[in-house]
């Protein structure tokens, strides 16, 4: 599999060219993989934290999860920016026209899955869904503080 990568700074509107990186992926269980690696990647390649480095690939990987699982989309789309001094953001962007956002779900006790975005509105200072200019789907974006 061979990502598409770019860097567009007024897709994560960023002042920066260099602070913006995108990848767009299949909509398969393996691109998550890559995704999280190409988040590692880029988040040393910019001498950020550890801790944030490790919260930045966990996002990116809750939030590529649900978009390959959740959605009819054929390509995802993730994009990591530091669109503020100290202010780390992740996207996905997949293409679900359908309109109705993301579910929320309740998952029981001995529920397998279902955690995700308990897990990001938990790790992430702010964290929201919006529809994707880019796409038409939905664009699922969170912000750490660096």
């Amino acid at each position: 599999m061979s990502p598409h990568t770019t860097s567009s700074p007024d897709l994560l509107d960023v002042a920066d060219p260099d602070q913006a990186h995108w990848i767009e992926l299949p909509s398969h269980r393996s691109s998550v993989r890559v995704a999280r690696r190409c988040v590692r990647t880029r988040i040393d390649g910019w001498g950020l934290s550890e801790e944030l480095c490790a919260d930045a690939v966990l996002l990116v990987s809750e939030l590529a999860t649900n978009a390959v699982r959740h959605t009819p989309s054929v390509r995802i789309l993730c994009g990591l920016g530091m669109v503020s001094a100290g202010c780390l953001r992740v996207e996905v962007h997949d293409h679900d026209y359908s309109g109705r956002g993301l579910d929320r779900c309740e998952p029981g006790l001995d529920d397998e899955s279902g955690r995700g975005l308990l897990l990001v509105g938990q790790l992430a200072d702010a964290w929201g869904v919006d529809r994707s200019r880019l796409t038409g789907g939905n664009a699922v974006w969170a912000t750490l503080r660096a």
